[in-house]
């Protein structure tokens, strides 16, 4: 592994993590932009001839379902699992969507939103968990094994 290479990872390590924290805020922040939207809709300033509009109650429920599984995946994401990236991508992803789709009711939150997605995204494709070497591990007595001189 080259120098770049590992540096690279620390990076996408340290970023999977932070990844983790954000998508979970993520999901609380959509979860909340939904209550309001199902509470009083009438926040939003809803844009006329919007090819895909929908009323703002229908995107609050959107809002609801993506911000909580969204959320969930976040949480998920700190077992490290391969499956739970992938479903941290794919809801970044869906939340990109969804917040594309909602820029004219609420342009600079989702924008926001997309823009902390597509971290998510880079930082979940990128990471390369390396697989825990259990002779690192303490032995009974609580020591660790001396690492081998570096070349």
């Amino acid at each position: 592994m080259t120098r770049d290479t590992s540096s690279r990872q620390l990076w996408a390590a340290s970023g999977a993590i932070f990844a983790a924290v954000v998508l979970l805020m993520m999901g609380l922040w959509q979860l909340v932009m939904g209550i309001v939207a199902v509470v009083r809709g009438s926040f939003f300033v809803v844009t006329q001839n919007y090819l895909y509009s929908f009323s703002t109650t229908g995107w609050g429920i959107l809002h609801i379902v993506l911000g909580a599984l969204a959320a969930l995946a976040g949480l998920a994401l700190f077992t490290g699992a391969t499956w739970a990236r992938a479903l941290g991508i794919f809801f970044a992803v869906l939340s990109a969507t969804a917040n594309f789709f909602f820029i004219p009711y609420y342009p600079f939150w989702s924008l926001l939103e997309i823009a902390m997605a597509v971290f998510v995204i880079w930082a979940l494709a990128v990471w390369k968990p390396r697989p825990v070497d259990m002779r690192a591990m303490p032995d009974d007595t609580g020591d660790l094994p001396r690492a081998a001189p570096m070349r």
